[in-house]
């Protein structure tokens, strides 16, 4: 019985330590001192801000892949008619490295290396700069449609990856901003 009982007590104090994890939305802060239940209301502040971005035009088709999934993510109900903030990307270097090669040295696998900047203007002053880098890789096939198809599915790919990398730097730049942390 005093075993089972152990068991129990070491059950409780797993699951309430579990359930004290501290996991939160990024996006929104909970309203109120309820700890132990999710009362329905957030502070969406931290959406709201975000929704002020306007993300400035990036060159080549790469750039415009990146811009699309930014607006996406950032002003999904479109862009903002007085923006607080001015989002800038450039691309800063695309690196094509060739693997798997064959006996004749011809490349099977490329593996291509995105990287951009960005900063974040508020009133023409820097808020937030950064870069982002995504590493894709796609094969070279017998036929040369296939490749090309392989090459603009990777380029894609890199393009949802940086944008969702900057959205979340963002996200936690506001995060940071606008949520109330008090450590006592």
């Amino acid at each position: 019985m005093l075993r089972n009982m152990k068991k129990h007590i070491f059950l409780l104090g797993f699951l309430s330590i579990l359930g004290s994890c501290g996991f939160q939305p990024l996006y929104v802060e909970k309203q109120g001192n309820s700890v132990w239940h999710y009362d329905g209301e957030y502070n969406t502040s931290i959406i709201k801000e975000m929704s002020q971005i306007k993300v400035e035009p990036i060159a080549e088709r790469f750039g415009q892949l990146i811009r699309n999934e930014l607006l996406d993510s950032l002003t999904p109900k479109g862009a903002p008619k007085k923006p607080k903030y001015k989002l800038y990307v450039e691309l800063q270097s695309k690196e094509i490295i060739q693997q798997a090669l064959r006996d004749d040295i011809t490349a099977t696998r490329e593996r291509v290396q995105y990287t951009v900047v960005y900063t974040l203007k508020k009133e023409g002053e820097d808020v937030v700069s950064g870069n982002s880098t995504a590493f894709v890789s796609y094969d070279i096939m017998a036929n040369p449609y296939s490749t090309t198809f392989a090459q603009k599915k990777t380029e894609e790919d890199a393009a949802k990856i940086i944008a969702n990398d900057i959205v979340l730097r963002l996200g936690s730049y506001f995060n940071s901003k606008l949520t109330k942390t008090d450590k006592k």
